[in-house]
């Protein structure tokens, strides 16, 4: 589970518990406190939507802050492909994209209010879990990451050299994490 992919994993596994084996989580939160400065917007935006969404759109859809999503604070901005950002601006620069994107948002406030429903669940399930986390996240703090263990104690953490996508600078790294969890907790078995 990644950034939005979160929200979707925890709704398919409280729906569907019997299902999940093993948790893998990249850069996605399910605690509040963990959600970096850049949601003190989402915040005012969630409170009061007429005064807050021209500022939301412009600056979500803004070059600049596509970019810092894609690099956030990373050293290491030479892994990066430009074009990630360059497309998803072009993406987020098409015709009623500013107005979905605000949408999107506004209703992200509903995966927050669920976040004690998914934290109960983790501390009852306890399903082996694996945390691969790039730090230079400017959205989601590496907070975000270790808040799992007070939920899921055994959940292994693992702090990147990466930004929120963290897969653009350590794929390596991770295909190696993951292949090495899933055979320690037997899952790489049919």
């Amino acid at each position: 589970m990644q950034d939005y992919g979160g929200p979707v994993g925890f709704r398919l596994a409280l729906a569907h518990p019997e299902r999940v084996r093993a948790l893998i989580i990249q850069n996605a939160v399910a605690h509040e406190e963990r959600l970096g400065p850049s949601w003190e917007t989402r915040r005012r935006y969630w409170a009061d939507r007429n005064s807050a969404e021209e500022r939301l759109k412009a600056n979500f859809t803004s070059f600049e802050a596509t970019r810092q999503r894609h690099v956030g604070a990373s050293p290491n901005i030479e892994r990066y492909d430009p074009d990630a950002w360059n497309d998803e601006f072009a993406f987020l620069s098409r015709p009623g994209q500013a107005q979905i994107q605000a949408d999107l948002f506004y209703d992200y406030q509903t995966n927050v209010a669920s976040y004690p429903n998914w934290q109960a669940w983790l501390r009852s399930a306890q399903p082996p879990t694996l945390m691969v986390w790039g730090k230079y996240d400017p959205s989601f703090t590496i907070a975000g990451a270790t808040a799992y263990q007070r939920d899921a104690p055994r959940a292994e953490v693992h702090l990147l050299e990466a930004g929120h996508f963290a897969l653009d600078e350590a794929c390596d790294e991770i295909a190696a994490l993951m292949r090495a969890f899933l055979t320690k907790n037997h899952l790489d078995e049919p």
